[in-house]
C-alpha cells in the first residue's frame, strides 16, 4: 500500500470508530497490506484486495479469550 492510501484508511477507520488514536502504519517487506494500531497497541491487519475489477480491503483482528476477562 502506498502512503497515500494507507492516509486515507487511516482517516476512514479514525471516523468511523470515532477513534483520534486509531493508526495504519506500513508493514516492513510487505505491500498488500498494513498494520492498524490504537495508540501504541497492535489490533490487526488491513489487507489489500484488488484481483477482481473492485478495489476493497479488508481488517482482520483476532481477540483473544484472555482479553475479553479484561472487560
Amino acid at each position: 500500500m502506498n502512503p497515500e492510501e494507507i492516509r486515507k484508511l487511516e482517516a476512514y477507520l479514525r471516523k468511523k470508530f470515532d477513534l483520534p488514536s486509531m493508526q495504519v502504519r506500513a508493514r516492513p517487506k510487505k505491500d498488500d497490506s498494513a498494520e492498524v494500531y490504537i495508540g501504541e497497541e497492535f489490533i490487526g491487519v488491513i489487507f489489500r484486495d484488488d484481483e477482481d475489477e473492485d478495489l476493497s480491503w479488508n481488517f482482520q483482528m483476532a481477540i483473544l479469550e484472555i482479553d475479553l476477562d479484561e472487560v
